[in-house]
């Protein structure tokens, strides 16, 4: 009898054994499959990038430099009946606009969006030397208003009305919210928003854009403001062309664009320069 029950400890301890391989490779197999699958996937990216990083087509010495360099060449290769341009604000420091022409020496700039104000009463200390020097430069250029939640909305509309003044070409004004409100609720901001979209446009004539990041307009706006133009940001490497209901895309917060000391913000619109203009405050006739 003690033979025999050690024997089956034996012939059970063998037979989990065996399966420990199977188990493993049951696992292995498929997370294998995946992975090859993703770089099959994004196979153009990668190979760009690497290629880019190491190679001969690197345009930086810094490392950091050549990596977002590589990601945004890319793009814009892929994309090329698309138009391109860029957002500025104070932080570019002084723009010789008279050499804003290229990004990475490459891809025109079709059109530029200057920060103007921030809450119900700040402005861009740099906003009307940047707003004079992107006119007549061949780009349309739009203003934006940094939305700040716990200031009333009302008076931050008054604020940007009263610093700037559109014209026939120009570009919808553009509402941007990133932050998340800390004295109201979600539904309360919301209101405000929509106060804000309301005063520009009445006065303005023209439908204003909608600025977020892809999770929080995803998360808090899209049902109550998925009407409107939108321009949506996300740097996430594994994304390589627009969702949808993207008519702007922020693709990256690190470009190289001629004329401007440091990194710029890049943006894509999906269309060509024709239906971008169509979006422009209509000239009178």
């Amino acid at each position: 009898m003690a033979k025999y029950q050690k024997r089956s400890k034996e012939k059970l301890v063998s037979t989990a054994s065996d399966r420990k391989p199977y188990l493993m490779w049951s696992i292995l197999i498929p997370i294998g499959l995946i992975f090859l699958f993703a770089v099959w996937h994004y196979r153009a990216g990668i190979f760009y990038y690497v290629k880019a990083l190491v190679g001969k087509e690197a345009r930086f010495t810094d490392s950091d430099k050549n990596k977002h360099d590589a990601r945004n060449i890319f793009l814009m290769s892929e994309h090329r009946d698309k138009v391109f341009g860029i957002d500025i604000s104070e932080y570019q420091g002084k723009i010789n606009w008279d050499e804003v022409e290229l990004i990475n020496q490459e891809f025109p700039v079709d059109f530029v969006f200057v920060r103007a104000t921030m809450g119900q009463k700040n402005k861009d200390k740099k906003f009307q030397t940047n707003w004079k020097g992107a006119q007549g430069r061949n780009k349309l250029r739009g203003a934006y208003h940094y939305f700040r939640p716990n200031e009333n909305s009302v008076k931050q509309a008054e604020n940007f009305i009263r610093t700037v003044k559109l014209s026939s070409g120009d570009l919808p004004p553009v509402l941007d919210i990133e932050e998340r409100p800390k004295s109201q609720s979600m539904d309360s901001l919301k209101v405000g928003l929509k106060r804000w979209l309301d005063r520009v446009e009445d006065h303005y004539k023209v439908k204003p854009i909608v600025y977020s990041g892809d999770s929080y307009f995803s998360d808090f706006l899209e049902k109550e403001f998925r009407d409107y133009t939108l321009w949506i940001a996300n740097y996430n490497f594994w994304v390589e062309k627009p969702k949808g209901h993207w008519n702007f895309w922020q693709f990256s917060e690190r470009g190289a664009v001629s004329g401007i000391k440091g990194y710029v913000d890049l943006n894509m619109f999906q269309g060509d320069i024709e239906e971008l203009e169509k979006l422009c405050i209509p000239f009178e006739r």
